[in-house]
């Protein structure tokens, strides 16, 4: 049951996150540390 949950609210966040960039047109900039090249420090 709390698989479904966690599923469903991850859903409507990136549903939330594209409908903001297609009404603003946005653009969408993928966070550094999913490409896996983030820099030492």
């Amino acid at each position: 049951m709390l698989n479904k949950v966690v599923a469903v609210t991850l859903a409507n966040k990136m549903a939330r996150i594209v409908y903001a960039l297609l009404t603003k047109g946005g653009e969408y900039r993928r966070p550094e540390w999913a490409t896996g090249m983030v820099p030492a420090a």
